[in-house]
């Protein structure tokens, strides 16, 4: 960021997107002492907030809504399930919003579930996802998943308003791409879908939120969506020791999907590397302690 402004680009019209506030936070600081110029930094989900506060009136919602965090989203299916008559042993409102989150970040609406469902308990999920989108809209309400999956819609639906975020975001900056569902990078591809400004820092080796919707295809693919880029390797490692290296290196390359780096580094060789067992996570702590 600091490059690109010395080099003449408006700060204006650079944005880039991290993963926690905390972390938008340090790098907004960090870019301010460095250039003197304040960036747009920021999360996914607080542009996309941000995006649709001012443009979602576009899709017949109003400007107005609030944003359920993870409790009142749990509420709201309760009360669906209830209102259903189903079991909530059976259907516990925990495991319907994680089911109904992990749809929302396929881009999978009740619609298109309730075709695929195999089972009364997937068309049961179908009647709660629906139910639930309706409360949602009766309150005037998104959810953070839907925070993500509306600004998609939106882009798509409105090439006017694209285009106006196209120009404003002349270059965009993604901090931990490995991490990126398929939402985020359908926005990402989108913001950059004229300058093709666009610099993804991850790695796929340490992709480990799958469980959440991280979609390793973003990174792999990443040529695929842009056949222009630059692929420039961060191989030198400042903190490990070499047999620590050694010892990850044989381990991760035996993952099937990857793409093949050659960490190194000039510190020691270090301490041989140990397997150990141990009784349980406070034993361990007090081992690696």
């Amino acid at each position: 960021i600091a490059y690109l402004v010395s080099a003449g680009v408006d700060p204006d019209r650079v944005m880039a997107i991290t993963f926690t506030n905390k972390a938008a936070e340090e790098m907004r600081r960090r870019v301010e002492r460095m250039v003197g110029e304040r960036v747009f930094v920021s999360t996914f989900h607080s542009f996309c907030a941000r995006l649709l506060r001012r443009e979602i009136h576009h899709m017949d919602r109003e400007t107005t809504f609030s944003i359920y965090d993870r409790s009142d989203s749990q509420s709201a299916v309760r009360r669906v399930v209830k209102d259903l008559n189903l079991e909530p042993k059976v259907y516990s409102p925990s495991d319907m919003l994680s089911r109904i989150s992990q749809l929302k970040n396929d881009l999978v609406d009740p619609d298109e579930w309730r075709e695929e469902a195999v089972g009364i308990k997937d068309q049961k999920l179908a009647d709660i996802y629906e139910g639930y989108q309706e409360v949602l809209h009766e309150n005037n309400a998104l959810d953070f998943d839907d925070l993500l999956s509306e600004a998609v819609r939106l882009f798509r639906e409105n090439p006017a308003v694209l285009r106006s975020y196209q120009e404003r975001c002349e270059h965009l900056l993604v901090d931990e791409y490995q991490d990126t569902n398929l939402p985020q990078h359908l926005i990402a591809r989108a913001l950059q879908g004229k300058h093709k400004n666009i610099t993804a820092v991850g790695d796929p080796d340490q992709m480990i939120y799958s469980w959440r919707g991280a979609r390793l295809e973003n990174i792999l693919e990443f040529e695929n969506d842009f056949p222009d880029c630059t692929i420039i390797k961060l191989e030198r490692n400042y903190r490990s020791t070499s047999n620590i290296l050694r010892a990850a290196s044989v381990c991760i390359r035996n993952n099937l999907r990857r793409q093949d780096k050659a960490l190194w580094t000039d510190r020691e060789e270090g301490q041989p590397v140990q397997i150990r067992e141990l009784e349980n996570s406070y034993r361990e702590g007090d081992f690696v302690g």
